[in-house]
């Protein structure tokens, strides 16, 4: 779901933390997932070690303008390499992992030497710089999930890193278990991955005409991110709640009678707006959306994503795969749209009611 960022520029309250240094750190290449670019292909060789100085006030040869409307000093303020203009600047926000990728179409080998990062944020944890052939790659990596706002002041690239509930009412991030070499259940040649995922594309085109709520999702194709990004990225992005898709199986695998819906939700939340409270909402919207029939609320901590959350989650299981008749419902994209109107009505619920 992409949202308008930049109606929020001017919203600085967050930013009151000046950075004094921000240390080089080398991350490894980013792994293909939802919101990632392509992993880069570095060689070792070309890589360039630097080490970024942020700066606690302006450089003097900086020409800053609308100081008053727009704080110079609150942005992360990237000096762009001689020759490079907003034309050859792309910038990369992967929510996943929480890296912002500024990649200069033509690098520099001594970045730090010739160059100024300066400014303020409080949710940088480090940068690094590194060359990749004839681009020049800056590397931020954030302590939450952030939504990014940027403007080009004379030959500096100025970026605003907004906390997501600074712009939106709510946010919440959906995610559709396995992917990639985890398929997840298999029966006669269907997977788990593909109808966990055919749930999460009807979820998103419902929360697509939603202006006021921000949906996070830890996929949208068929990749498999760890489940320690998968729950990360809800923590990080301070989630009002937590959804993850998947479907039933019964133990042996084989065809049998056991059908319905089943949520999972984490029994050391006992706040009051707690995961067994969600669980209910989303349960009994599922039912009655799809008729699916009950097969009731599991304590879920012995599933990882469920044990480390740190907001409301809810994992549902839609249907079981092991039912022939159920089987045969659940693989239609008519069936996938029902859950996904479940689960849209559930979150509308949680949110009426003060999640």
């Amino acid at each position: 779901m992409e949202k308008r960022i930049l109606k929020l520029v001017t919203a600085s309250s967050g930013f009151v933390t000046v950075m004094a240094c921000v240390c080089l750190y080398f991350f490894p290449g980013i792994k293909e997932t939802f919101a990632a670019e392509p992993e880069l292909n570095i060689m070792p060789e070309i890589k360039v070690e630097v080490q970024v100085q942020v700066q606690e006030e302006p450089p003097k040869d900086v020409v800053i303008e609308d100081v008053v409307v727009d704080n110079y000093m609150e942005k992360l303020n990237i000096q762009l390499p001689e020759g490079v203009h907003g034309g050859q600047v792309t910038i990369s926000n992967n929510y996943l992992t929480q890296t912002v990728t500024v990649r200069f179409a033509k690098g520099v080998d001594n970045y730090s030497d010739d160059y100024q990062v300066f400014g303020s944020s409080d949710y940088i944890s480090s940068l690094g710089y590194y060359r990749d052939g004839e681009a020049g790659v800056l590397e931020i990596q954030l302590s939450q999930v952030c939504e990014l706002a940027y403007t080009y002041r004379e030959d500096y690239l100025c970026v605003d890193f907004m906390d997501p509930h600074e712009i939106y009412d709510k946010v919440i991030v959906v995610d559709a278990g396995h992917g990639g070499r985890a398929p997840g259940a298999v029966k006669k040649g269907v997977s788990e991955k593909t109808l966990n995922l055919g749930v999460v594309s009807e979820i998103k085109k419902l929360f697509d005409e939603e202006d006021n709520i921000k949906v996070y999702y830890t996929r949208l194709t068929d990749v498999n991110p760890t489940l320690a990004q998968r729950v990360g990225l809800a923590n990080k992005a301070k989630a009002d709640l937590f959804i993850s898709i998947h479907h039933n199986s019964s133990a042996s695998g084989k065809f049998n009678e056991k059908n319905g819906t089943m949520v999972l939700y984490n029994q050391t939340d006992n706040s009051e707006y707690s995961s067994k409270r969600f669980a209910e909402m989303c349960i009994q919207n599922v039912m009655a959306s799809t008729g699916s029939n009950r097969r009731g609320l599991a304590k879920g901590n012995y599933v990882h994503i469920v044990r480390n959350s740190q907001v409301p989650v809810a994992l549902i299981e839609v249907g079981y795969m092991t039912n022939l008749k159920e089987f045969e419902k659940i693989q239609t994209q008519e069936y996938q749209k029902l859950v996904a109107k479940g689960v849209y009505n559930a979150v509308m619920q949680a949110f009426e009611e003060g999640y």
